[in-house]
C-alpha cells in the first residue's frame, strides 16, 4: 500500500496481495496509513484499489485454517481498524475502481462518499451465501449508509450489484469512467473539505456517534455469536468449497 498527498488530500492506494484480500497485513497497513494521513495534516482521504479489485473481502484461504482464538483476534482487529476509519474526523471518499465484495464492500461503506468505476465490477455483501454472519460493525455502519430496503436485500439475499444498479439503489453515490474515477474522487474530496475542519469534524462525529456507541456496546457478545456461525459445520463446508474455487482460479 502507499499514501500520497495531493493538494491536502491523502490518496491511499491499496495494493496488498491478490485482490486486496483482507488479512492481518492488510489491516495493519490500512491502519498505519490512515494514521499517517492524519499526522501529515491531510484534510480529506481518498481510498482506491488496484487492477480489477477495490477489495475482494476477507482472505478466506488464510482465515479458514485458523483456530478460534486467532480468528477472534482477526475479527477484533477488523473491528478496530474499520471503526477508526469510519470515525475519522476528515472526509473520506472511496474510489471503487473494481470489485468490492463482502468485506471489500464494508470497507467502502466506511467512507462518506462512494464513487464507482463504470464497467463489469460488482459490489455487495455475499456473506449469507457462504453461511457467514455479519459482524455488528457491518450491520450498524451499513444501516446508516444504505437505504433500508437495499441493505435488507444485500444482507439477507447476498446480492451483488453492477455499478448502474448500485447507483440506482444508493449503494454508491456516483459512477465515473475508469479514467475519470480518481480525478472525480479527488474533486469530491476537495469539495467536502471546504468547510472549516473543526466544524466538519464535529458534525461528522455527531452523525456517527450513535453508530459507534452501538457497535462498541454490542461487540463482545456479537463477536462470540459470529464466531459460533463461522465454526458451524455447514459454514465450514461452504467456506471450504469457496477456498477450493479460489485455489482453482489461481492455478
Amino acid at each position: 500500500m502507499q499514501l500520497d498527498l495531493r493538494d491536502g488530500v491523502a490518496v491511499l492506494r491499496m495494493e496488498s496481495g491478490r485482490a486486496n484480500a483482507i488479512n492481518v497485513p492488510f489491516l495493519d497497513s490500512l491502519d498505519r496509513l490512515t494514521g499517517e494521513a492524519l499526522s501529515r495534516g491531510a484534510r480529506a482521504l481518498v481510498m482506491t484499489g488496484y487492477d480489477r479489485f477495490f477489495s475482494a473481502g476477507l482472505d478466506l484461504p488464510t482465515l479458514f485454517p485458523l483456530e478460534r482464538p486467532l480468528v477472534e483476534d482477526l475479527i477484533l482487529r477488523f473491528h478496530r481498524v474499520f471503526a477508526r476509519l469510519f470515525s475519522l474526523p476528515i472526509p473520506v471518499v472511496a474510489a471503487v475502481n473494481g470489485h468490492a465484495i463482502a468485506g471489500g464492500c464494508v470497507l467502502a461503506m466506511q467512507a462518506d462518499v462512494r464513487i464507482m468505476a463504470a464497467g463489469d465490477a460488482k459490489i455487495g455483501l455475499n456473506e449469507v451465501a457462504l453461511g457467514v454472519g455479519l459482524p455488528i460493525l457491518v450491520v450498524e455502519t451499513c444501516r446508516l449508509q444504505l437505504p433500508p430496503a437495499t441493505f435488507t436485500a444485500m444482507a439477507l439475499e447476498g446480492i451483488l450489484f453492477a455499478p448502474e444498479e448500485a447507483h440506482r439503489l444508493g449503494v454508491v453515490h456516483e459512477i465515473a469512467s475508469p479514467q475519470d474515477l480518481l480525478p472525480r474522487a479527488l474533486a469530491k474530496a476537495q469539495s467536502l473539505c471546504r468547510a472549516p475542519a473543526p466544524a466538519l469534524a464535529q458534525v461528522k462525529a455527531s452523525l456517527r456517534r450513535p453508530v459507534v456507541e452501538a457497535m462498541d456496546s454490542a461487540f463482545e457478545v456479537d463477536a462470540r455469536r459470529w464466531l459460533d456461525v463461522w465454526f458451524d459445520g455447514e459454514t465450514r463446508r461452504r467456506v471450504a468449497e469457496a477456498v477450493q474455487r479460489l485455489a482453482a482460479k489461481g492455478k
